[in-house]
């Protein structure tokens, strides 16, 4: 079958849930192909988000380029728009140079509106709705969204306030659902969509072992650290990994009470990721693209 040629810019996306190797894994890829990784990782666009945020390092990046790290002070609102307008200068720059672009991660928004060419509803605030959502209890505003749209429930972290209040806002401003409410248009990139997965159990095994290390390579200090530089911002203390050793270094949990909520949150994190990510039929699940390398 004749291949149709298109200019569009090819791009190889990575996705999946946490602790799935996607990072190793576009490494060996990137040393494969000639190419370079552009991050869609909503914390690690953060500075000094490092263990909690499972950031690679420098060493097991492997000499490989690395883009959309560290790019954004902790007490910044960083949104998807930016996000967005600064990936895309950075995949057409690599492009430019005669590399691949590869972007990796599991944050399903960003990559869906980066790639896919999903528009983001523009609908101006609601001050006084929001107001009254805000006065909520962060259990209510779960409740009330499973009730008006279960499916963008099942994305979003429950004790995301922010994320909760903007998505119900969104839904009474377009009378739609949130998948309704985005529009689409043409993507301006040709992608190669790869998912990484696991069994469950196995998956769930490379979860909890993730946190043991995250201790071990001293998560406690990290958390203490950042809220010494920083303070309680929304952004630290609504970070799966520091949230939970907050709870810790405040009295209201013991150390292992505490490891043993994050690897439950992380667990119910991964699962939201493959129900982002299950939408999209053209990923194809664990393979290689050989053609690439062509």
């Amino acid at each position: 079958m004749k291949r149709i040629l298109s200019d569009r810019i090819k791009v190889i996306a990575i996705v999946g849930a946490t602790a799935s190797g996607k990072t190793s894994y576009s490494i060996e890829l990137a040393k494969h192909i000639g190419g370079e990784i552009v991050s869609a990782d909503s914390r690690i666009i953060y500075k000094d988000f490092n263990i909690g945020a499972a950031k690679p390092t420098t060493e097991e990046m492997q000499g490989i380029p690395h883009y959309m790290i560290d790019v954004a002070e902790p007490t910044f609102e960083y949104s998807a728009g930016l996000y967005i307008k600064q990936a895309s200068e950075i995949i057409k720059d690599i492009h430019s140079r005669g590399k691949i672009p590869i972007v990796v991660g599991g944050t399903g928004l960003y990559i869906d509106i980066l790639l896919t060419g999903y528009n983001l509803p523009e609908t101006k605030p609601d001050k006084e709705f929001r107001d009254i959502l805000s006065n909520m209890r962060v259990e209510e505003l779960y409740e009330k969204l499973k009730k008006n749209d279960k499916e963008a429930a099942q994305t979003i972290e429950p004790n995301d306030k922010k994320k909760l209040v903007r998505a119900l806002e969104i839904i009474k401003l377009t009378g739609k659902k949130l998948n309704q409410s985005r529009s689409m248009s043409q993507s301006e990139y040709e992608v190669e969509w790869i998912g990484k997965n696991f069994e469950r159990d196995i998956l769930y095994k490379r979860i909890n072992d993730r946190v043991d290390s995250m201790i071990e390579q001293g998560l406690i200090e990290e958390t203490k650290g950042l809220l010494d530089k920083y303070g309680r911002t929304y952004n630290i203390v609504n970070t799966i990994g520091y949230r939970e050793i907050i709870k810790y270094l405040d009295g209201f949990l013991s150390l292992d009470e505490s490891v043993e909520l994050l690897k439950k949150n992380t667990r119910n994190y991964a699962k939201r990721q493959l129900t982002w990510f299950r939408k999209n039929s053209a990923i194809k699940w664990d393979i290689f693209p050989e053609k690439l390398s062509k």
